[in-house]
């Protein structure tokens, strides 16, 4: 089994939505603080600071690796590294916005969002080009297509790339949003709420969605992973400003956990079912099938290509109150040089 490092022509037209996802059961639940890493009594070391706080979380598969294989602890020595569990994109952004993180994760379309309203994030690194979101109805379900969706109530959770892929969706499908009801739900009560008939449908994410399908027989009705943005690593400005060399050693260790993804796809899964709570089976789809980690890490223009499409999507839903901030937030969001310079070999283990 190897997981995927390059998607096809082919593989582009036939697959759709993904984003590794969730907290144990959702990208969306509260963010969750895990118990720090590294010796607090450590001696001080050469290192800008004696703390990093650096998430991990189900739809970031590389962070997952990351912390499993303690690299940072055993690089960083004298530094406490703190694991903070991001259960979405949304509460990725509320840590990073609060200073609960040093570098968070999420998706380009989130990261783009925060941006635009004033979070002062760059990002430094991608992490994968995932198809992590879909739309999502029961087995038995009578909707066919998006423009099935018209007049009925669908789950998503705002700030995440499942909703922004349901926005597009809809306009794509001549459906106003004014003709759905969208509940705000996470992600994992967005699924009991289909599961439950409270809602016709739920713009899902994955490990949910995958385990939805295996365990309830739930089903996409559609899937477009050029909806779906790229899984974008981020950090505060201050953080790059006062710790470059933490930020370097951060996006080091994504290069290691990239190559030894690549050589080690079984352990990943294993990784995954563990932290997420599913089915080895499930998180074998999730990584083999919906995940590409073989993406160029530099941030730059083919991630630019796709947030250009979803920019006027957030002022039009009254997210963003113009294009001009969009702009504004493109042109800054970027900070590539750490991406540019990464080597793994600099990380121990």
């Amino acid at each position: 089994m190897r997981i995927r490092t390059a998607v096809s022509a082919t593989a582009l037209s036939l697959v759709t939505a993904l984003a590794l996802t969730g907290c144990v059961a959702g990208e969306n639940a509260d963010a969750e603080a895990a118990e720090p890493a590294g010796s607090s009594d450590a001696a001080a070391s050469e290192w800008s600071a004696d703390t990093l706080d650096v998430d991990f979380a189900t739809y970031n598969p590389l962070s997952l690796v990351i912390k499993d294989q303690g690299w940072l602890e055993e690089t960083l020595d004298g530094v406490t590294v703190n694991w903070v569990q991001s259960a979405g994109s949304n509460k990725a952004n509320e840590a990073l916005r609060a200073g609960a993180v040093d570098v968070g994760s999420t998706a380009g379309s989130a990261a783009l969002l925060a941006r635009s309203n004033g979070s002062p994030i760059r990002t430094i690194g991608i992490y994968s080009q995932p198809e992590w979101a879909a739309i999502v109805v029961p087995g038995d379900s009578a909707i066919t297509s998006v423009a099935d969706l018209a007049g009925t109530s669908v789950a998503a959770t705002k700030g995440t790339d499942p909703y922004f892929f349901l926005l597009q969706s809809l306009e794509e499908a001549g459906v106003a949003l004014s003709d759905v009801e969208v509940q705000n739900l996470q992600h994992a009560d967005g699924r009991t709420a289909l599961e439950q008939g409270s809602v016709q449908a739920w713009s899902g994410l994955d490990p949910i969605m995958a385990a939805g399908e295996a365990e309830s027989g739930l089903k996409l009705v559609y899937r477009n992973i050029d909806f779906n943005t790229y899984g974008f690593l981020n950090a505060t400005e201050d953080f790059l400003e006062e710790s470059p060399d933490l930020a370097q050693a951060v996006v080091d260790a994504y290069e290691k956990a990239r190559a030894w993804a690549e050589e080690n796809p079984e352990e990943v899964v294993e990784i995954l079912a563990e932290v997420a709570g599913i089915d080895p089976a499930v998180a074998e789809k999730v990584i083999v099938e919906r995940t590409n980690l073989g993406v160029d890490p530099v941030p730059g223009d083919a991630q630019r290509k796709v947030l250009e499409v979803v920019g006027p999507i957030f002022v039009e839903s009254g997210d963003v109150a113009d294009q001009a901030t969009i702009d504004k937030a493109l042109d800054e969001l970027f900070e590539p040089t750490f991406a540019e310079k990464a080597d793994p070999a600099n990380i121990a283990g």
